[in-house]
């Protein structure tokens, strides 16, 4: 072994890696080189003396929270994207009241959970930059979800004819739509009553230094937006570059109230989403909200200009697979292990805390980063990445406890490039793996439910996957031939590969008939009833296939100018789900399937 790889070892970084294929991939020789620099190491000198810090696959005695009916009384949920939600009421977006509603009218059809998108900050300077999985900070909460209605004090809305009809979110207006009227009741009257103030006095305590500083950074980052910096810290000045620099004091006491406007927000955003979670209760779900935790942060954003220690140079991304052939870069802040540890794992704790606060479940996107993430030097492609292993035992640790301190279930996605032996470990440490429909076959076909895994959360499909109506009919292939992602002869095999599955998933749901055209309502039940069948803990069912919208939430290795990722609407309103034939037809179905215990 040379000395290259000996200290590139030592810090976690393998020299080669296996693919999703099954190809061995060896790691240039100069990327592990700038990961070590990176981290702070010498890459031409030997590794520290001592034993390596604790790098490997092991779970130890940590285990996460698991509701003690679970074994007994298997739950089904439903999940979707919450920007997609179109009510009456709303103003071109979902937000907190529609999650509240929607839990009343799933919770009374039978579900127990109901799951959406991570509700993280994102830019408010920025509104464009609307994915909910790059985050400016995940400790936080997205304001654009404030049902502004709801607010006491709320003066009369804005025309917002316009906005309700929108088969897209149009981010920009609606941020500048809600800003101005909650500025209109932060200036009036922020607090309801006396109650109220204290209740905001008590947030504003526990979440201390690291809500002032986010506020501080949204409130900055609108002013630097507005001089034609950006929304990310990157892009302003150097004297701006710390929270702690004299230029940023100087703008803090210059703009408190700004800043007291935007943890206003958070504690907006808090109390909405915690009241969300009550209904839910309320209404018989046993769980109640499913919320879901992003894999990283923007690197221009409010939690990397708060300090937290990310590696310079690098991405989070994926190596090459079926679906990206050339791999991904997600353009995520990749975090420093040594960094976490040096921490006693406190930023990691915090958020998981904030997550859980409200929330009968999380799932964790890409739950291999609490064992190993694939960073992307910057302008390099995605196949020149390494591998960087992470303190698994003690992240898993820090999770279990924040789970058991909340009494809430973790879900870990799992899929992709999955390490073998994870999903033990996982298992062990009572996280629930993540089964997706169209994933779970072998070349003879699909797998039975009775062969799922029981601790494990399964459903059609994801956020990142086509709806089953697209799937059917290849039209998540032919769109990734036309956004250049694959070839001509690997969609050729996709799609004939296709045809196949599609042949498969009849034999596996006993239905005869012909496979090609439209997808047919009794396959999209019988699909459902097929998953409800499994031994899977939780069944998850997307609104998408039940009431659209049909085309993708998002298409990875795609951009805003190529496809609007984030952006579509559903056009069913939710006060119309209860009498949607398709949605009361697997609602039912689930219930039959799955059937709400007596409490």
């Amino acid at each position: 072994m040379n000395p290259l790889d000996r200290t590139g070892r030592w810090h976690g970084i393998p020299p080669a890696f296996t693919d999703a294929s099954g190809q061995r991939r060896h790691v240039p020789a100069a990327t592990r080189r700038a990961l070590l620099a990176a981290l702070g190491a010498d890459p031409d000198g030997p590794p520290p003396a001592g034993p390596p810090p604790d790098r490997g696959m092991r779970a130890g005695d940590a285990r996460c929270f698991l509701p003690p009916w679970l074994s007994q009384a298997p739950a089904w949920g439903l999940f979707c994207q919450l920007y997609e939600l179109r009510s009456g009421r709303n103003w071109g977006i979902g937000d907190f009241r529609d999650l509240a509603d929607l839990a009343r009218i799933a919770a009374a059809a039978g579900a127990d959970f109901l799951g959406v998108n991570p509700l993280h900050a994102l830019f408010l300077a920025a509104p464009e930059r609307c994915s909910p999985f790059s985050p400016s900070n995940r400790t936080f909460l997205n304001p654009l979800y404030i049902a502004v209605d709801e607010v006491p004090g709320a003066g009369p809305p804005p025309h917002l004819v316009r906005l309700r009809s929108a088969e897209m979110v149009d981010y920009p207006a609606v941020t500048r739509l809600k800003l101005a009227a909650l500025r209109d009741i932060f200036a009036r009257q922020p607090f309801a009553d006396d109650a109220a103030r204290q209740d905001h006095a008590a947030f504003t305590a526990r979440r201390g230094a690291a809500l002032h500083r986010h506020a501080l950074f949204e409130g900055l980052s609108l002013h630097m937006a507005a001089q034609g910096h950006g929304a990310g810290w990157t892009g302003w000045p150097a004297d701006y570059h710390a929270p702690d620099s004299a230029a940023v004091r100087d703008f803090a006491a210059r703009h408190a109230p700004e800043i007291a406007f935007h943890a206003w927000l958070q504690w907006l955003a808090d109390r909405q989403l915690a009241a969300a979670q009550a209904t839910a209760r309320a209404a018989g779900m046993r769980i109640g909200l499913y919320l879901d935790l992003a894999v990283g942060e923007a690197p221009d954003g409010s939690s990397a200009w708060d300090g937290q220690a990310m590696l310079r140079g690098f991405h989070i991304g994926a190596p090459p697979d079926l679906f990206q052939s050339h791999g991904q870069n997600w353009g995520l802040a990749a975090p420093s292990p040594a960094a976490l540890e040096a921490a006693d794992f406190a930023p990691f704790r915090a958020m998981i805390r904030a997550q859980l606060a409200h929330a009968g479940a999380l799932r964790m996107d890409h739950a291999m980063a609490l064992w190993q993430l694939f960073l992307v030097p910057e302008g390099a492609p995605a196949a020149r990445g390494a591998y960087l292993r992470f303190p698994m035992r003690a992240m898993l640790s820090v999770l279990a406890a924040e789970s058991q301190r909340a009494r809430a279930m973790v879900i870990g996605e799992d899929l992709g490039s999955v390490p073998r032996g994870f999903r033990g470990a996982m298992a062990r440490a009572g996280v629930l793996s993540y089964r997706v429909l169209y994933f779970e076959q072998t070349d003879a076909g699909f797998i039975a439910p009775e062969r799922y895994p029981q601790l494990a959360l399964a459903c059609l499909s994801t956020h990142d996957l086509p709806t089953l109506a697209d799937w059917w009919q290849g039209a998540d292939i032919t769109q990734r031939a036309d956004f250049g992602l694959v070839d001509a002869e690997t969609t050729a095999r996709h799609h004939a590969r296709r045809a196949e599955e599609r042949r498969h998933l009849m034999a596996a749901l006993h239905l005869p008939g012909p496979v090609t055209g439209a997808l047919p309502d009794h396959v999209l039940e019988a699909a459902h009833g097929f998953i409800a069948r499994s031994r899977a803990s939780l069944v998850a069912v997307r609104l998408a296939d039940l009431a659209g919208p049909q085309a993708p939430t998002n298409v990875p290795g795609t951009l805003a100018e190529t496809y609007p990722n984030w952006r579509l609407r559903s056009p069913t309103a939710i006060e119309d789900l209860p009498g949607h034939p398709r949605f009361r037809a697997v609602m039912a179905l689930m219930s039959r399937e799955r059937p709400h215990p007596r409490l």
